[in-house]
């Protein structure tokens, strides 16, 4: 859990008698013994006589003087809150501690690079973990200035939200000393120190008010050579001129570094000015184009960010999603204008949109404004609601007011609030200033409110063909019925020189469980009839009896992207109901993704062919439908036009795919040369994907896997040997890889990852079974005794997912009647029981529908 557990209540309280305050931080990052010294002079005005508290988890405290008074360190400290009593007006308070290094990905992270033994440190303070490294009033509304005093080796860089400053040498000991000026006054969980030998670069960029903003660029020495320093900066660049014309604001802060960081658990974090990176996104072979996208839009994503989130930050956790989604949004449509990803929505439809959805029909849905009472809660709402949907539905509020007026709103909303902390209600107001719509109940159904409606069309035709009636049917689950107001385009799709192509469209306001369409009465009847073409509202779309079959047959030749993806999706939603045969949904990709020009679009089409088929395809044909696909894919790569972005992705897919002998041989000719495909490289990447694939087919013996890592003996290549290793199907390395998870402390966050992924990988999932007691007798000691990061990952990662099994659902049942609290333990299980049921349903579906066919 989070090292100081706070709650609303707490935080209000609290900022009613603290206010400005301002912190010099000294820090000694010289030694190599797992700790390090912290100092914290913290100086902040308050109600005289009050009495509250300050975060600060440390090791050891040495000293807490308050208002030159010294205090008892043993009465007045947890290890994690110092408590405060008798504050005057204005207060001085100095902690002096020792504090630790994680290897957690919290607080300060420590990782030494096995390539060169060199030692990289970053700090990760979100939701609430600045008070790992000094003792901060740690809550996004006690916005503050820090000013870093840190000495550190020599030979490092260091760096933080303020400008590095020239180091301070001391040629005796070897290490050096840097002072950074003020920092900019923004919240503790986007404040940041990154320190080791990092490579760097460097360029600038032009702000609309005439300043030369400068960029950085950082990554461990060993991966320098994959740094791609001007696609980095040429995206800064761009996406900082279209959100300073977007928003017209000059970017607010004084630089902006971005730094790739080792063992992260997120894709990336908004810290004001140094943003940093997953190193996932340091590409060290050949990636699909769908992956360069995605990497485009998290640099866009954490850009738009320093506007909305950091100059303008929630006063409290219940609108994290307002920062998340705003951003998802508008990276979307930042990568749409400024890179060649043009397609980009296409993406958002399928990709963001669909995951929405499933997260919108767990137990644990909640809606968009979640009720967060203490940290806990926040931890567990990083989640498909807090970005996909509330990105999705802030595309519907786009549609629903239009772009102009909220582009005008939200730079209103920035101008009047820059510095300082706001709420929704605040944006609200200046987006029904700038569009004249009222909002309050729009407000209420969509971000108030939790579940996803389902839109249909109904139609009717005359003798000659022509539509005669249509309407929109909503409908809403039992659980969450509120229908909601909706703007959605209806499109007609008929054969235009062999394609199908939109012929007529129609746009209008929904609302209720029934509304009338008169824009498409007296139209021909055509080949499909699309609800919310174009991608609109964030809405499960199902098509009707004629129109399905005509996607079905031939989406391939539905020109428009974001159509593709609106059917697709519905198709996706359709098999995870149990409303269509996951048989029917792996011919549906299989017939159609060879023929998809959108690079993610086929990656994302592939990986749901491989949950079909993994998850929701009935018992009695799994294996062979199972070895149909994989063979269909394999015929795809051979296929595929040589070096093409198909090609890469067709192969890759195969290796997840792989589930016979055969196609393990398949592999091994892959990787040795014997069996070549013109233009593809067996590169590192791809080389330890075959090897995965071969250990998880039991054909990779030690041997293999110790090649692969001896050719790419780095952390990332030991993470994935890792993983290889516990992906072999024998009982007891998967018995042994379990454990390790679940037991050694001493493993990093990415290394458990990396173990945990290997012992899911598996075409036997009896051999995971076992694990069932186990997992369920160690929950409530690991939610107690592990931070929230490596008791989540437990959670989540070594629950036996892949066991799709009634007698697993009924225990995981049990296990949850009984154990109520903690919440967010509670609802991480319940989510692991939902999709198990919901596998369950659907592999029952698709038996019928195979059963009938057979019939």
């Amino acid at each position: 859990m989070p090292a100081a557990d706070l709650t609303r209540v707490e935080a209000e309280e609290r900022a009613a008698v603290v206010s400005a305050p301002q912190y010099e931080v000294v820090l000694d990052l010289t030694g190599d013994d797992g700790r390090f010294r912290s100092e914290t002079v913290a100086r902040f005005t308050s109600t005289p006589g009050a009495s509250t508290f300050i975060e600060s988890t440390t090791a050891e405290l040495h000293e807490v003087v308050l208002n030159g008074v010294a205090l008892d360190v043993a009465s007045v400290s947890d290890g994690h809150r110092i408590r405060l009593d008798g504050l005057a007006a204005e207060n001085e308070l100095r902690v002096v501690s020792t504090r630790e290094y994680t290897n957690t990905g919290e607080g300060l992270h420590r990782f030494v690079d096995p390539v060169d033994g060199e030692t990289y440190l970053y700090t990760e303070f979100a939701v609430a973990e600045a008070n790992r490294v000094y003792a901060v009033f740690d809550q996004p509304d006690l916005k503050a200035s820090v000013r870093f005093t840190i000495t550190a080796p020599a030979h490092w860089s260091v760096l933080s939200n303020a400008p590095s400053p020239e180091p301070v040498a001391d040629e005796a000991s070897g290490t050096a000393t840097w002072a950074f000026e003020t920092g900019p006054v923004i919240s503790s969980y986007i404040v940041a120190i990154i320190a080791g030998p990092y490579a760097s670069w460097r360029s600038s960029a032009a702000s609309s008010d005439g300043r030369e903003v400068p960029l950085g660029l950082f990554t461990r020495r060993s991966l320098a050579q994959y740094a791609e320093p001007e696609v980095m900066f040429d995206l800064v660049r761009d996406g900082l001129a279209f959100y300073e014309t977007a928003f017209d604001v000059p970017y607010p802060y004084g630089k902006y570094d971005q730094i790739f960081v080792p063992e992260y658990n997120w894709g990336a974090m908004e810290n004001v000015g140094a943003v940093t990176f997953n190193e996932s996104y340091l590409f060290r072979a050949r990636v699909s184009d769908a992956r360069r996208e995605q990497r485009a839009i998290v640099v866009l994503h954490e850009l738009s960010h320093m506007w909305f989130g950091n100059s303008v930050t929630m006063k409290w956790w219940n609108d994290l999603w307002l920062n998340e989604s705003f951003a998802t949004w508008a990276s979307t449509l930042a990568t749409s204008r400024v890179t060649e990803f043009t397609d980009v929505w296409a993406t958002f439809a399928t990709d963001e949109k669909t995951h929405a959805a499933e997260q919108d029909q767990l137990p644990s849905t909640h809606p968009i404004v979640a009720d967060i009472e203490r940290l806990g809660d926040v931890e567990v709402n990083f989640d498909a609601i807090t970005y996909d949907k509330g990105a999705s539905v802030l595309k519907q509020l786009v549609a629903w007011v239009g772009l102009d007026a909220f582009q005008q709103g939200v730079g209103a909303y920035l101008a009047k609030h820059g510095g300082g902390n706001a709420t929704l209600a605040d944006l609200l107001a200046e987006l029904e200033a700038a569009s004249g719509r009222e909002l309050a109940d729009w407000s209420a159904k969509w971000l108030e409110t939790a579940g996803v409606n389902t839109l249909r069309l109904v139609t009717e035709t005359d003798a000659s063909g022509l539509i005669s009636s249509a309407r929109v049917l909503q409908s809403a689950a039992a659980s969450h019925p509120t229908l909601r107001p909706h703007r959605v385009a209806i499109g007609a799709y008929d054969d235009v020189d062999g394609r199908l192509r939109r012929v007529h469209r129609v746009e209008l306001d929904i609302d209720g469980a029934t509304t009338e369409v008169p824009g498409l009465v007296g139209l021909a009847r055509p080949a499909l009839l699309l609800v919310n073409d174009d991608d609109l509202t964030y809405a499960k779309v199902r098509l009707d009896d004629a129109s399905f079959g005509t996607a079905r047959d031939r989406l391939a030749e539905i020109a428009d992207p974001v159509a593709r993806a609106v059917i697709l999706g519905s198709a996706w939603d359709g098999v995870r109901d149990a409303e269509l045969s996951a048989s029917d949904f792996v011919r549906l990709v299989v017939s159609s993704v060879g023929h998809e020009s959108q690079s993610a679009a086929r990656a994302l089409a592939l990986a749901r062919l491989e949950v079909a088929v993994g998850r929701y395809v009935a018992d009695d044909h799994r294996t062979v439908l199972a070895e149909e696909a994989a063979d269909a894919v394999w015929a795809l790569a051979e296929l595929a036009p040589a070096g093409s972005d198909a090609q890469l992705q067709f192969v890759k897919a195969f290796t997840r795919l792989a589930c016979v002998p055969a196609h393990a041989d398949v592999l091994d000719a892959l990787r040795s040369g014997d069996v070549r495909l013109e233009g593809l490289d067996i590169d590192l990447d791809l080389r330890w994907e075959i090897t995965i694939a071969r250990a998880a087919l039991g054909a990779a013996d030690d041997a293999e896997i110790e090649a692969a890592l001896a050719a790419d003996d780095t952390a990332k290549g030991r993470q994935l040997a890792e993983t290889a290793s516990a992906a072999r199907p024998d009982q007891a390395v998967k018995d042994a890889a379990w454990r390790r998870v679940a037991t050694d402390t001493t493993l990093s966050n990415d290394v458990a990852r990396a173990v945990a992924d290997g012992w899911q990988r598996t075409i036997d999932p009896t051999l995971l079974a076992g694990s069932v007691d186990d997992y369920l007798g160690m929950l409530e000691r690991v939610w107690s005794e592990r931070s929230f990061t490596m008791a989540s990952l437990i959670v989540r990662r070594l629950f036996p997912a892949p066991v799709i099994d009634p007698e697993l659902a009924r225990r995981t049942r049990a296990w949850l009647d009984a154990h109520a609290e903690p919440a967010p333990l509670h609802r991480l299980v319940a989510e692991q029981l939902s999709e198990l049921e919901r596998a369950l349903a659907a592999r029952d579906r698709d038996a019928v529908r195979v059963g009938h066919a057979a019939a």
